[in-house]
């Protein structure tokens, strides 16, 4: 606000037109506030910590500092030339002791690049900032040792290797979508550990759902055995290798669907208990808030007086039809009356949609799916528990043979899970008792909304928030129609009123008199022959004829 009233006092001194003036406005004001950002922060996330010269780009901040690496040098004396750079290594390096050692191919730093003058890493590279590291060189000579004989010997069985077909006995259209899934999945040979474990820093939610879709058939891993026995020198395609490694995995389904339900348990339990809670909170604002009640006495008197009757209350899907009653004379629909006649003896009511925020969400949620949701829970649970005994009894089993750190893992794993599927039953206990007092609280509503018992066994809880919901929105929309037409009719009466007094404040009372003396002498002179014949009063209004001694050019006859 102070960058737009400075800006905006600028140009009212310097008087530039009106366009101008707002245009330059904006400009400066944005240009301002691009500069000049207050806090860095978006929401919950917080970049304060970002500095004001990382404003710069890369190659302003090249230009800086060898500008200052080049005063520094001018003022500093020049340093020794540093010593000449080592040849570069053949395939086969020789190490000091003569023996020839393999060579790793990477990219090599043969100089480092200058850092930015000012910058949240440091003035120096991470590399020179290493410290040197003691090798035992003997044994990487001994290890890394080039072998001629054994590389040519290497080389060629490679390429036999290489000559030689996969094995490949999945159908194309299995074999792509594993290959597809392996491309977002981390290496094959990854997975077990990680399956194992339930480590959800490996595999998320959607790479369980991958691997769920990858697993494999008894059938499958027999034809993958089968073509491996025939051909044991030849390597097995992607798409069977990892079938294969997955197929190592005991009760790997098992693992995937306990893994799985104790990932989407939260959410199973959270598609519950919201449209419970906004079924909940819709029943509260409807049965608190006074412009529903002024709304339904209003409708109320007005049916019983066309109707004739003394009703003491009506159904209430009967709202979202008063936009189809209309007048005989001006064929304006009921709703409107009603707002109307609202407006003149509750002007303090409200729009009522603003106000039933809970039923507008009530209205978009399916209460029966709700209740299949609470069955499809409970029968997760139980599969949960039976699939925990079934991973426990093979544990044992594994128990004697089985190394002392991998059975450690394994009772923590399923102490881990025994915990997690307690406290699950306890929460589908509580959230049985919520969805059984919610139910029952919305029928006790229904009955006193006047619903009778038979009724409110036929009404489900979404279509009724959805009659209401949608009469709140075209009530508000009605509403603010009209009192738009007010604004209009002020409007027009003020325009109507306003160019009557115009002429007579124009006009002032000289002038006025001016014309009434005028008028008086015209009427006072009398009218003689003479007067009337040759004088002419050029004043007044006369008619106007054609005269035959008019001069002109004579008219033309035509000749036949």
């Amino acid at each position: 606000m102070h960058l737009l009233s400075s800006s905006a006092s600028r140009v009212n001194l310097q008087e530039y037109p009106m366009k101008e003036a707002e245009s330059s406005l904006l400009d400066s004001s944005w240009s301002s506030l691009v500069k000049h950002a207050p806090l860095l922060r978006l929401n919950a996330l917080d970049f304060s910590d970002l500095w004001d010269d990382e404003d710069l780009e890369l190659d302003s901040t090249d230009e800086d500092s060898s500008q200052t690496s080049v005063n520094q040098t001018a003022a500093t004396p020049l340093a020794p030339p540093p010593p000449p750079l080592a040849p570069p290594l053949s395939a086969a390096s020789e190490s000091p002791s003569g023996c020839r050692t393999l060579r790793l191919h990477w990219s090599a730093l043969l100089s480092l690049p200058s850092l930015p003058r000012v910058g949240r890493f440091g003035l120096q590279s991470i590399w020179a900032g290493l410290e040197p590291v003691q090798l035992d060189t003997n044994r990487l000579e001994y290890l890394f040792e080039s072998k001629r004989t054994s590389s040519s010997a290497l080389c060629s069985l490679m390429g036999a290797r290489q000559k030689q077909p996969c094995v490949c006995v999945l159908c194309v259209k299995r074999s792509n979508i594993i290959t597809i899934a392996l491309s977002s999945l981390p290496p094959a040979h990854l997975l077990p550990p990680a399956i194992h474990s339930m480590d959800n820093t490996v595999l998320d939610r959607e790479d369980l759902q991958r691997l769920q879709m990858l697993v494999p058939t008894e059938e499958e891993l027999n034809l993958i055995k089968e073509a491996k026995a025939r051909a044991p020198r030849s390597p097995l395609g992607p798409a069977e290798q990892c079938l294969l490694i997955l197929g190592s995995v005991p009760h790997l389904s098992v693992r995937l669907q306990l893994w799985a339900f104790s990932l989407d348990h939260d959410t199973l339990e959270r598609e519950i208990a919201e449209p419970l809670f906004h079924l909940k909170l819709a029943m509260e604002q409807l049965a608190a808030n006074q412009t529903f009640r002024c709304i339904l006495a209003t409708v109320l008197a007005v049916g019983n007086f066309l109707n004739g009757c003394k009703a003491k209350g009506f159904e209430l899907s009967y709202l979202g039809k008063l936009s189809q009653v209309r007048d005989t004379h001006g064929r304006q629909p009921l709703l409107h009356h009603v707002c109307v006649l609202l407006l003149q003896l509750y002007p303090q009511s409200s729009d009522l949609y603003s106000d039933i925020t809970a039923v507008t969400k009530a209205s978009k949620c399916d209460y029966t799916q709700v209740q299949t949701n609470v069955s499809q829970l409970e029968s997760l649970c139980k599969a949960s528990w039976d699939q925990l005994r079934l991973l426990e009894k093979d544990g044992k089993k594994k128990k004697g043979g089985g190394r002392k750190e991998e059975g450690g893992e394994e009772a923590a794993l399923h102490q881990r899970l025994t915990q997690f599927l307690k406290d699950c039953e306890e929460r589908l206990k509580v959230l049985r008792a919520v969805h059984r007092r919610v139910i029952n609280r919305f029928h006790s509503f229904l009955l006193f909304l006047g619903y009778s018992r038979s009724m409110v066994r036929e009404t489900s809880a979404e279509v009724f928030c959805k009659t209401v919901s949608d009469f709140a929105l075209e009530y508000r929309a009605t509403r603010s129609a009209v009192l738009q037409q007010r604004e209009r009719e002020k409007e027009k009466k003020n325009s109507q009123n306003t160019p009557k007094l115009r002429p007579r404040l124009q006009q002032s009372p000289a002038h006025e008199n001016q014309e009434q003396v005028k008028l008086e002498e015209v009427l006072k002179t009398p009218e003689t022959p003479s007067t009337s014949s040759f004088h002419l009063d050029f004043t007044l209004p006369r008619q106007r004829s054609k005269t035959s001694d008019k001069k002109g050019c004579p008219s033309r006859k035509l000749k036949w």
